[in-house]
């Protein structure tokens, strides 16, 4: 069986509120969309929900697994530059309670670096199509932040 990937990436900021909570991170459709050949971000759905503004609804920031399998997520996060001692990203499973309920993974606390705040995380778990995935970050700064660049990968291979 082939390995099925969905490489997403947004450049557009999101404004991450300061309450100390996980938000989703959302990523835009068609044209801006880099790489799904599998259908795994579809702005339509499997549960019928439509995608109508990818910058405002959670559910833009969901993978949905075409196959039951491996999967090896990536992401990569860059915040702007803020007042913040810790800056937070993990994956969940099903964040939005849409199947199965949370479950986090993956969870990275960090202080912010000298430089310019980009990390990079790696994990893998099974994977499967009715439960979607997504990347959420938070931060403990006193206002909101700027999420400015993101990507997130899923590369499932197949059970």
């Amino acid at each position: 069986m082939a390995v099925r990937i969905c490489s997403l990436i947004v450049d557009v900021p999101q404004l991450v509120p300061a309450d100390g909570t996980y938000h989703v991170v959302r990523f835009p459709y068609g044209r801006e969309e880099s790489y799904d050949p599998d259908n795994m971000h579809p702005a339509r759905q499997p549960d019928g929900h439509i995608v109508g503004k990818w910058r405002t609804d959670d559910r833009s920031g969901l993978i949905w697994p075409s196959v039951d399998g491996w999967g090896a997520l990536t992401a990569m996060v860059q915040w702007e530059k803020g007042t913040y001692t810790e800056l937070r990203d993990r994956f969940v499973r099903d964040p939005l309670g849409l199947s199965t309920g949370a479950d986090a993974t993956a969870t990275d606390h960090r202080p912010p670096s000298p430089g310019m705040q980009c990390f990079t995380k790696h994990h893998q778990m099974f994977v499967h199509p009715d439960v979607p995935l997504a990347l959420v970050v938070a931060h403990n700064d006193r206002r909101a932040r700027r999420l400015v660049f993101a990507e997130f990968k899923l590369a499932v291979h197949g059970a």
